[in-house]
């Protein structure tokens, strides 16, 4: 027990000298020692310094120091010579401190201050002189008493010190123009700061500063870089109209309270990484002239970007977002668009509101992995909202990387099993090469992430290769080629519909097609013998006919498909493989081995002449029934009328979109098997194109999917 005693008595004996010491460390300022610093300025980086550290400074309205303090010291940093700094770093200050008493006031006219700014500042401050003689000049118009003085602009010449500061009233300096830097990290504003209007010409250092109340920088400008990083906002800031002519830096800052970021002008890099909002932020009509960061940003309230700008991209990588994000009228320019990687949100909870059908073109991730559920959630928001052409893009967007993953399986490297050259080949040095192969005997990668804990393997060494690498166990050729079908279907569909996405590129398709194979027909139909006794050769006009009609829709149809294609010549490629191959080689076969067969000059398409009318023929094969009950019903195409060309795009429609005018088919007797093989491969390739037709209206128009499939 007397042992304990002792302890305390020495603890306490400790602690009193260490509390008188600390109660000391900030003396209060009186007018006596303000003259004392203000007669001797110490250096500090080649410049005279007032120092002010460590002192309580009582700014009350009741302080006998107030008056002098701002007397005394506006007199000592309006020097005609350099400025001195004022360093108040370490101090506490009482009561309110008003910067716009420290300031000097300047008239409207004359360029005193000309060599003291920049370019920018000297253009800004021109465009401020003009604007309070504008407002001067409105109001004595207005007024019925002019008043005598005029308007004023207000400057604060000297660097202002404040780290580690607290200041427990209000910190003024609204209308003012800093012609120094101004750097306050680590500072507590407990009432909270009130810059509106001001212009810092110099850069600005916030970081790590404690707002407890309210800021106010309404119409605010920054020349320079601008830090509030690592900064409690904790009741509302206000940015609205706020200009910053450089990078602004508001990363791992803490923001609550009403963030009004509206109509602000960020023309350098805008950082708000790792930032967390409780409060609604608000970016309506603001302008990003480069990149925005939100990367694992958490929004705890609602993202309100309305009808902002954006010049480059927008990253939420990783972010978490709240109750719902407004993109809604906002303008992308080509280069900007939302990197989504990693990103967060509950679909029942989370609203993601935008442009209808510009919105969804947006979002972009760079790979699949790791993002299909965020891409899922993407397209049922979408949807849930209505908006299908947004969440139809999104869709195609994971097709798209889903393709592009297959094509890196199918043709990458697989660093699981690939010798040294093959990883040389796909990108790594030959020390790295190694380096992974030593590794992988003691440890499978799982992904090609895990390329990163490799010995000389850097995220720059990654980012090259990453595209050209996979990680499987095993793959073997049935696999493989199991997944190359796959690939080629899926290629199929992203290429010739956007993955029935896109209604025009399905029709340009058809407009492509039809014609092509009506020109086909026309031509082994009326095309049979040049030479002979009775050479069988179509007139002239019919030919030109045809051709300038099926010259017209194919036009068309290459107008709508180069338009809405986003591969137009694969797409191209791939339709020339499906039309001109096969059909080319047939055509080529009956032309060399000629016809000799019956019913020559008859034609080998015969039509229904029971009926003419508008007809859905979905079911119908192209050659007519053996029955000789209905092949009565038929009858040969009339060769010797002038509108005979019309019926190879009516039977060429019929054959390719199940729909037409006049069920024409082809005969059953007398025809080369060459010839019903290509009407047969047209029907089967119309047969395909009508699914995929009819697939991508479902897709593209709401509710049509119940009349298409009931």
């Amino acid at each position: 027990m007397g042992l304990l005693i002792v302890m305390l008595w020495l603890g306490m004996a400790i602690a009193i000298p260490s509390f008188a010491l600390a109660a000391g460390s900030h003396p209060p300022l009186t007018v006596d020692s303000l003259r004392q610093q203000l007669a001797n300025p110490v250096q500090r980086e080649g410049r005279p310094t007032i120092d002010l550290r460590n002192y309580t400074i009582d700014l009350r309205a009741d302080s006998p120091l107030t008056d002098g303090f701002y007397r005394l010291l506006s007199g000592g940093l309006q020097k005609p010579a350099t400025s001195p700094t004022l360093d108040l770093s370490y101090a506490i200050v009482q009561g309110d401190l008003d910067l716009q008493r420290l300031g000097q006031r300047e008239p409207l006219y004359g360029d005193s201050l000309s060599p003291l700014l920049s370019e920018a500042g000297q253009a800004q401050l021109k465009r401020d002189r003009q604007r309070l003689l504008q407002l001067s000049r409105l109001s004595q118009s207005l007024l019925i008493q002019g008043q005598g003085s005029s308007q004023q602009i207000y400057v604060f010449k000297a660097p202002l010190l404040a780290v580690q500061t607290r200041f427990t009233g209000q910190v003024l300096g609204g209308d003012t123009f800093f012609l120094g830097r101004v750097l306050a990290s680590g500072a507590v504003f407990e009432q909270g700061l009130s810059v509106p209007g001001a212009r810092f010409n110099r850069a600005v250092n916030l970081s790590g500063s404690d707002f407890r109340q309210g800021v106010q920088a309404k119409g605010s400008l920054f020349f320079e870089m601008a830090r509030f990083d690592q900064s409690q906002f904790r009741n509302g800031a206000n940015f609205q109209g706020a200009e910053f002519k450089a990078d602004v830096n508001f990363s791992r800052a803490q923001l609550a309270g009403d963030l009004n970021f509206s109509r602000g002008q960020w023309r350098g890099v805008a950082d708000f990484a790792r930032t967390t909002w409780q409060g609604t932020a608000f970016f309506v009509r603001a302008y990003f002239a480069k990149a925005l960061f939100f990367t694992e940003a958490r929004f705890d309230a609602p993202l309100v970007l309305r009808q902002a700008r954006f010049g480059e991209p927008v990253n939420l990588r990783n972010a978490m977002l709240g109750s719902e994000v407004d993109l809604g009228d906002a303008l992308f320019l080509p280069q900007a668009y939302l990197n989504v990687a990693g990103m967060e949100f509950s679909l029942e909870q989370t609203q993601i509101l935008g442009t209808p059908g510009k919105i969804g073109r947006v979002f972009s991730v760079p790979q699949l992995a790791g993002n299909e559920t965020l891409l899922r959630n993407l397209e049922r928001n979408f949807r849930r909202l209505e908006q299908i052409s947004d969440a139809n893009y999104i869709a195609y967007t994971a097709e798209r990387l889903r393709l592009k993953a297959w094509q890196q399986r199918l043709l990458g490297t697989n660093i699981n099993t690939a010798s040294v050259p093959a990883l040389v080949r796909a990108g790594f040095t030959e020390t790295q090469a190694l380096a992974l192969v030593e590794r992988r005997q003691t440890q499978t990668f799982i992904g090609t992430e895990g390329v990163l804990g490799v010995d000389g393997v850097d995220l720059a060494v990654y980012l090259k290769v990453r595209d050209r690498i996979f990680a499987r166990d095993s793959f073997p050729i049935t696999e493989r080629l199991t997944l190359a079908l796959r690939w080629l279907w899926l290629g199929g569909l992203v290429v010739l519909s956007r993955y029935g996405t896109s209604f025009g590129l399905a029709f340009g398709l058809g407009l492509v097609a039809i014609p092509t194979f009506a020109l086909m027909f026309w031509l082994i139909d009326r095309y049979r013998r040049r030479r002979g006794p009775t050479p069988i050769l179509p007139p002239l006009g019919e030919g030109l006919w045809l051709v300038g009609s099926s010259s017209l829709l194919l036009g068309l149809g290459l107008n709508s498909l180069l338009r809405a294609a986003d591969y137009p010549w694969l797409t191209l490629g791939f339709l020339f493989v499906l039309l001109v191959p096969v059909p080319a080689l047939l055509i080529g076969l009956v032309l060399k081995r000629g016809r000799y067969h019956d019913l020559l000059t008859e034609s080998y398409f015969v039509e229904d002449g029971s009926m003419r009318q508008l007809r859905l023929l979905i079911a119908r094969l192209p050659v007519i029934p053996k029955f000789p009950f209905f092949r009565d019903r038929y009858t040969y195409l009339l060769l010797d009328r002038r509108w005979n060309w019309l019926n190879y795009l009516d039977f060429s429609l019929n054959n390719w979109l199940k729909f037409g005018f006049n069920d024409i088919r082809l005969r059953d007797e007398h025809v080369p098997g060459l010839i019903t093989a290509l009407v047969w491969y047209q029907w089967g390739l119309g047969l395909l194109y009508t699914a995929l037709l009819l697939w991508t209206l479902s897709r593209t128009i709401p509710g049509l999917n119940l009349l298409i499939y009931f």
